[in-house]
């Protein structure tokens, strides 16, 4: 791999994992609900989900979806049923902070799952192995996924930490469930954004493989 291009690799790395979107604001949500340490087990489990995603798209997940549409169908708006669930659920708190939690903060695996069905995960995967490797080297989108990890979950953590900076300075139940409904109105319409977004970039990488498959066609034939 060229070194020169670790530095572009890595800027887009924490402008992906960085910018709002549906886990990050889950993050920052767990921040002004739980403490650090749990929201740091859910961070750890989003990295980890996202890396599995980013070197399964690498190795052709991607391709096999779109070669199977019902697949990519289901796991699209399975995904956009989960985020709209949590959204819900964060609408509905009673904003009172306790000691003991009455609900149950999300943990590793909500994390993990939670890559896997968010459309800006994709986004971000596709885009940047697009983007930054030939697509058939190994060594490149390993190297890629060795940069994405810390960047990722010093990303999702630098979230965590703001919601509980907002939390030391947030006491009032009826402040709180205010901004339990603003954090649960953007993540769905993180989400749909998202969602519309990956609809899109769908589009395209088909338009694209039409055309290859057209140009290949065309010097078969001359």
């Amino acid at each position: 791999m060229c070194i020169s291009l670790l530095l572009p690799m890595s800027a887009f790395a924490l402008a992906a994992s960085i910018s709002p979107g549906p886990v990050n604001l889950i993050c920052l949500s767990s921040g002004t609900h739980y403490p650090v340490v749990k929201g740091l087990i859910f961070v750890t489990g989003a990295t980890l989900g996202f890396i599995a995603l980013f070197l399964g798209i690498g190795a052709g997940l991607y391709a096999l979806l779109t070669t199977v549409p019902l697949l990519e169908v289901l796991l699209r708006w399975a995904g956009v049923a989960f985020l709209l669930y949590l959204s819900v659920r964060l609408a509905m708190d009673d904003g009172k902070l306790s000691v003991q939690a009455t609900t149950k903060p999300p943990g590793f695996m909500t994390g993990a799952l939670m890559q896997w069905l968010n459309p800006k995960a994709w986004i971000a995967s596709a885009s940047g192995i697009g983007a930054y490797t030939t697509g058939n080297d190994p060594a490149q989108i390993a190297m890629f996924a060795v940069l994405y990890l810390p960047i990722c979950w010093l990303s999702l953590a630098s979230w965590v930490y703001a919601g509980a900076f907002l939390k030391r300075y947030i006491q009032t139940p009826r402040l709180l469930v205010a901004i339990n409904r603003l954090l649960a109105a953007l993540l769905a319409a993180s989400c749909l954004f998202c969602e519309a977004l990956y609809t899109v970039f769908l589009g395209h990488a088909k338009k694209q493989e039409l055309r290859k498959e057209k140009s290949v066609g065309v010097s078969i034939i001359s």
